[in-house]
């Protein structure tokens, strides 16, 4: 069976020389988007798999500047506007599209330039969404990299706590034979150093298992999290809440979940400097994969904020413990609040550009779990 690149090809050669009523329900039996553009990169043509994407019908678009449609896109219209006019094809396979309502996709992009009879240009744009198979291998990336660091951590724990526990006894023998009782300030140096050792592991580690759970209402929760952080941070900045009411209790350790989302906000508003904006946003999400299991129902819990953004260098390590973007920070924050959604069978995922950081945390209603689902991380398409 022919792959679908190559029937997409074949169609898009058709489209060149003659796109006819004929020609034209041939592209819409394509899962590919196909939009053919003017020189000024105005909408003329677009394929049904377009209009899904674009979430908008082919009569309301055409004729509308492709870009026009974004409120925030990942691609320069300038420079592909420059390589079109230099008879150069485009193609990015990570281009981030923000509509006005908020709605975000990541899309395959390739654009090539098409000389017309008379001389002029038109552009030739296939879009396809990859957000399900990215969602899916990045989920599976991320669980093995964390179970390697956490397995790390571990080893690198015990090797440090067995010295450090050798330490403080030999400190403690030392300043029971001191005949100098002024000099045991050394000793006591030494025994509270050790102990602050122990106890930064400790936090590395993170909990083992949850205390009892009890069901709660989320929204409390956020509550006493932007009571107590606002105490501690810059009076500029800006509070919102956009709360669903209809969202139902979960059941949590609270107290637990309640530090998780404190490092989370706390972060935020850090990263925001002494003015900004942080909004607080809950939905309930239905038919969520997390990790391989479907859930019917999950409480989504946004963290908005205004900053300068995640600089890059950190983005892909941001869990990591001792990883921190900021100077001074300790860098366990985010890996505790991430040991303990996951241990809520949750997740977080991040969005993060310049002026506009989301951490979007999963919890799912235990009691709603259907399925072990078996997800495929390639991409079927390439399997024909």
């Amino acid at each position: 069976m022919p792959s679908e690149t190559a029937s997409t090809n074949a169609l898009l050669g058709l489209l060149v020389n003659d796109c006819t009523n004929m020609v034209r329900p041939q592209l819409d039996q394509l899962l590919t988007g196909v939009l053919l553009l003017d020189s000024g990169l105005h909408i003329h043509y677009m394929n049904s798999a377009a209009e899904t994407i674009l979430d908008a019908s082919r009569k309301r678009l055409l004729g509308q500047p492709f870009f026009s449609l974004f409120s925030y896109c990942s691609l320069n219209a300038a420079v592909l506007q420059s390589a079109l006019a230099e008879q150069q094809s485009v193609s990015d396979s990570d281009v981030s599209l923000v509509f006005a309502d908020g709605q975000r996709i990541t899309i395959e992009f390739i654009a090539q330039p098409l000389l017309q009879a008379d001389g002029s240009i038109q552009v030739l744009v296939e879009l396809r969404q990859v957000d399900q198979i990215r969602r899916i291998n990045h989920e599976n990336s991320q669980q093995q990299q964390l179970s390697a660091a956490h397995a790390m951590i571990r080893g690198l724990a015990h090797e440090i706590k067995n010295p450090l526990g050798g330490l403080r006894g030999a400190a403690q023998l030392l300043a029971s034979e001191l005949p100098d009782p002024t000099l045991r300030e050394y000793t006591d140096l030494i025994i509270n150093q050790a102990d602050r050792l122990r106890n930064l592991v400790d936090r590395m580690l993170g909990s083992h298992q949850l205390p009892q759970r009890r069901s709660e209402n989320i929204h409390a929760l956020l509550e006493r999290v932007c009571q107590l952080v606002s105490l501690s941070v810059s009076p500029g900045i800006q509070w919102q809440r956009d709360y669903d009411p209809s969202l139902p209790e979960l059941t949590l350790a609270s107290d637990a979940l309640e530090q998780a989302l404190l490092n989370i906000v706390l972060n935020a508003c850090e990263a925001m400097g002494e003015d900004g904006v942080l909004t607080m946003r809950t939905r309930i999400i239905h038919q969520q994969t997390i990790y391989g299991s479907r859930y019917r129902h999950c409480a989504l819990i946004v963290v908005q904020d205004n900053g300068p953004g995640i600089a890059a260098t950190v983005r892909d390590t941001l869990f990591y413990p001792m990883v921190s973007g900021r100077a001074g920070g300790t860098g366990l924050g985010l890996s505790i609040a991430q040991n303990v959604v996951h241990q809520h069978g949750g997740k977080i995922e991040v969005v993060s550009e310049p002026g506009h950081t989301e951490f979007l945390i999963y919890l799912p209603y235990l009691e709603s779990r259907v399925e072990k689902s078996v997800e495929v991380s390639k991409d079927p398409e390439h399997d024909q």
